[in-house]
């Protein structure tokens, strides 16, 4: 069992014998009370269960929504019926020995009384303070790091329409056109060795002149050939 759970049954505990050592010593001298004012005989020992019991009923209550965390300004009627209750027990409890020049007897039958008043006050208090302990608030910097981040609200468009922006049309949809067709490939062309050799002799003598290698054009007016000879013809050079 927790701490606060044995510490919340050990007051409502010690609140229930105090009442019930209350009734006990209050039940005898409440009686002779009631018989020396002329109360009849069935109905004066009927007095102290009366106040007893309130009280009861009242410490039930009070300790029921204390440990729910009421505020103790809800339960401030309640409260002043158990204080009413309680003075009327040590009244009773006394007034049969002060009647009697008993005064040490009244001192003494007054303890469980006075204190039955204290727990009254006392008990919904602590009750209270140990459901707020049991119960902590969160911290505001813990909540804001778990919360999700605050939605946006949206205003609505009925009350700011020129805020809402038009929905776009869609754009309309233009059809790619068709990927053409692959162009085969020309059929490679056949260097012959002579032609070859001369057009390495070219190339050689243009890298000399000019500091960077001929291209296919330059060859082919040098040589005097068609343009796929002398692609050809600077493929294999360049191979």
């Amino acid at each position: 069992m927790s701490e606060d759970r044995i510490t919340q049954r050990t007051v409502t505990v010690v609140m229930g014998i105090i009442a019930a050592l209350a009734f006990v010593f209050s039940f005898g001298n409440v009686w002779a009370l009631a018989l020396r004012l002329g109360v009849p005989g069935p109905v004066a020992p009927l007095i102290a269960p009366m106040v007893d019991l309130s009280v009861v009923g009242l410490l039930v209550a009070l300790r029921y929504l204390s440990l729910r965390g009421v505020p103790a300004a809800q339960m401030r009627s309640a409260t002043r019926l158990m204080h009413i209750s309680g003075l009327l027990t040590l009244a009773l409890n006394i007034a049969e020995p002060l009647a009697a020049g008993h005064y040490g007897r009244a001192a003494v039958d007054a303890v469980a009384p006075l204190l039955l008043l204290g727990w009254g006050a006392v008990g919904p208090q602590l009750l209270r303070a140990f459901h707020t302990v049991a119960t902590p608030e969160t911290a505001p910097a813990s909540a804001s790091a778990d919360d999700p981040a605050p939605a946006v609200v949206e205003s609505s468009p009925q009350a700011n329409p020129a805020s809402v922006a038009p929905t776009p049309e869609p754009a309309p949809v233009v059809p790619r056109p068709a990927a053409p067709a692959p162009v085969p490939a020309a059929p490679a062309v056949k260097v012959p060795e002579p032609l070859l050799a001369e057009a390495r002799s070219i190339a050689e003598s243009h890298r000399t002149m000019h500091g960077e290698p001929i291209t296919a054009v330059q060859l082919k007016r040098r040589l005097g050939v068609a343009l796929p000879m002398a692609t050809a013809l600077h493929t294999a050079l360049t191979a």
